[in-house]
């Protein structure tokens, strides 16, 4: 496999929210990261994920650039003090280990919710930017491809994407669950993103007053007409947040909501909030105030246990499929790494064949012209089949080296350019 293959990355597991958020990058801030990347630093296959509960940086090179690659970050951030981050990151140098990572995480292994739906969509999305900026060679396009063939196997296998337990699900139980103690909720859906969006979903299923609002208003009105629910402009929903018993935030602006925004309750008034947002819109002082209760993404936990068990339960089956589809990837891998002995060896041949067509069809009809270039086409084609297939069988036997040296001495290869 492809020896140089790298990660370097955090995640809810390492970092908490508030450590998340000062390192997450937006779509405009991955593209100069990458851009960086690329005219500083030895680097190929550049692929960067970042979302609320993670920001990973996967990457091919001779050498572990990690420190190299958080200083960079740093400065995409505006951070003169990013190397104090630098504990929070984990480092895998290892081509195989860095492909499993990506592999888990694609496919929700790693999600702070297992079995998140909304991982893969936003992999594919770091993977057309990096399509996008001409930083993935054909091992990092074939090793997404096997990653979202896995992961239909997976939607078709097994039961681990059954359900919904995404954290807009997960947020929605919440907010269920608050709504028992409360007669006719009145709820606050702040941003329509992808997780916004799903919140308003699973939420228009209730007898609740669900408002919808969002920076793009004409986008609240279009959603809030398809689920038969409200909608406000963003700025009037926060000057009137005191009207609401739950109000739920995915938009990534810090601080969008203060203290400022919020009265004091009295003893019998409750209001919850809660933040879903990288980096936070709700600021955590709110909770200074008498009656109000703030829930971060770190503490929605998901309620659906019966849905998280079936997905506990299929997680040996998605690590089997994970582990099929890396070793068809090892094998392609490997078999690229004798493609070029391979293409060599049929140019060889191909010259032979025509050296001896030449030499012996000087005066040879059409007719017979015809007949010994299908015959000679023929001949040269059974003769490469078995040490093509003999290279890849070596491949896989970890062997090829040998087999390469004995076929480049016989047709004395060296001499053969190799194709692009």
């Amino acid at each position: 496999m492809h020896g140089n293959f790298k990660y370097i990355g955090l995640s809810f597991k390492s970092a908490p929210v508030a450590i998340r958020e000062i390192i997450a990058l937006d779509d405009e801030l991955v593209k100069g990261l990458i851009r960086s990347l690329n005219d500083l630093l030895p680097v190929s296959d550049v692929l960067v994920l970042s979302t609320c509960n993670r920001t990973e940086l996967y990457y091919s090179a001779d050498q572990d650039l990690s420190v190299e690659i958080i200083k960079l970050l740093g400065i995409q951030k505006g951070l003169h003090n990013i190397v104090d981050y630098k504990h929070y990151f984990n480092v895998i140098n290892d081509t195989a280990e860095a492909s499993l990572q990506l592999f888990r995480v694609a496919l929700g292994l790693e999600a702070q919710v297992i079995g998140d739906l909304q991982i893969i969509n936003q992999v594919k999305r770091a993977y057309q930017i990096t399509a996008d900026e001409n930083m993935a060679s054909p091992f990092l396009h074939r090793l997404l491809h096997n990653i979202f063939f896995a992961n239909k196997r997976v939607f078709q296998e097994t039961n681990f994407r059954n359900g919904a337990a995404s954290v807009s699900y997960a947020s929605a139980e919440l907010v269920r669950s608050i709504n028992q103690n409360i007669q006719h909720p009145k709820i606050l859906v702040l941003g329509l993103g992808e997780i916004g969006e799903d919140v308003a979903r699973h939420l228009a299923d209730g007898d609740t007053d669900v408002m919808l609002t969002n920076r793009s208003f004409d986008k609240a009105i279009e959603l809030a007409t398809e689920l038969s629910l409200n909608a406000q402009p963003l700025e009037q929903c926060i000057q009137h947040l005191n009207a609401y018993d739950v109000i739920i935030s995915s938009v990534p602006v810090k601080n969008l909501i203060d203290k400022s925004h919020i009265a004091q309750k009295d003893k019998h008034s409750l209001q919850f909030f809660i933040d879903l947002s990288i980096p936070r819109s709700i600021d955590p002082q709110i909770e200074e105030i008498n009656g109000v209760a703030l829930y971060n993404i770190d503490e929605i936990q998901s309620n659906a246990s019966a849905t998280l068990d079936k997905r506990l339960a299929s997680i040996p089956k998605v690590e089997t499929i994970i582990d099929e589809s890396l070793n068809d990837f090892k094998d392609w891998s490997l078999e690229m790494e004798v493609s070029p002995t391979i293409q060599k060896l049929k140019s060889a041949l191909e010259e032979i064949r025509q050296e001896e067509l030449k030499k012996h069809l000087k005066h040879a009809s059409p007719e017979l012209e015809e007949f010994a270039e299908k015959l000679s086409k023929s001949l040269t084609q059974k003769i490469i089949k078995l040490p093509v297939l003999q290279l890849k069988a070596a491949c896989k036997r970890g062997e090829a080296e040998t087999l390469i040296d004995i076929l480049n001495d016989l047709f004395d290869l060296e001499k053969q350019p190799t194709k692009k």
